[in-house]
């Protein structure tokens, strides 16, 4: 059986393994996607069944998130799981009404933090110290570069923050679309009142970066394709259109 972690071929969609492939069972049976197959196969769903997400696969979802990379590793993103139809209902009502959140079994809400540095970061370096990562060195190296580094950002540590976050939330999309779960990324709702449901609204500095609906998806959306490279993608200098 492949393991999670582990890069399989890409799938032609002949084999077995493409038959089971975004299904309940195919995800709980381990069945998963490579890389670049995730990265090509992902669509922005917005219509979800109400199967719910195995818990060993939640984790798994989890787990691969939180391995996303972050400034200094200050892993400043702070991220609510909502399963609670209450709280999926104060989402739905904070974003205008939008189904998704009702529909997914499980919703991540991505918040940042841009005063996580102020914390102890006493865990952050013990456990960098403990998986070789770092040297003693380092840390105390990190104990004066990371204040001097935020404080240098003024107004601009929430926008630092956020990116973290985005980052963790790209990581969680492509995991459990390799899993054969579909996620959408939401825009479109009002932050003060996504902080309240999920109890940060006493912060006035938090922000919330985004959210995802994750679940089985009840639609299928094809690939609406994506300009030439040399519409928005150059060499050295605006302007200089890269080819390819």
């Amino acid at each position: 059986m492949t393991q999670v972690d582990q890069t399989v071929s890409v799938d032609s969609g002949n084999s077995p393994a493409s038959a089971i492939q975004g299904t309940p069972e195919g995800a709980q049976q381990g069945t998963v996607l490579d890389v670049q197959t995730t990265i090509l196969k992902r669509r922005s769903i917005k219509s979800f069944k109400s199967t719910p997400i195995a818990p060993e696969i939640l984790r798994r979802l989890v787990e691969l998130t939180v391995a996303a990379p972050s400034s200094y590793n200050l892993q400043d993103w702070r991220i609510i799981i909502i399963q609670d139809e209450a709280q999926k209902q104060a989402l739905s009502d904070a974003a205008y009404g939008q189904p998704q959140v009702l529909q997914a079994p499980v919703t991540f809400v991505f918040a940042a933090d841009p005063n996580a540095w102020k914390q102890d970061l006493t865990p952050i370096y013990q456990q960098g110290i403990a998986t070789g990562a770092w040297t003693q060195e380092t840390v105390e190296y990190f104990k004066l570069a990371i204040p001097r580094f935020q404080m240098g950002l003024g107004d601009k540590g929430r926008e630092y923050a956020i990116k973290d976050a985005m980052i963790a939330a790209t990581h969680l999309v492509l995991a459990a679309e390799g899993l054969g779960l579909s996620t959408c990324f939401m825009n479109g709702w009002e932050e003060d009142k996504i902080k309240a449901a999920i109890g940060m609204e006493h912060d006035p500095d938090l922000a919330i970066a985004v959210i995802i609906p994750v679940g089985y998806a009840s639609e299928v959306r094809a690939n609406p394709g994506r300009l030439p490279f040399a519409y928005n993608v150059f060499l050295d200098k605006f302007g200089n259109s890269y080819k390819g």
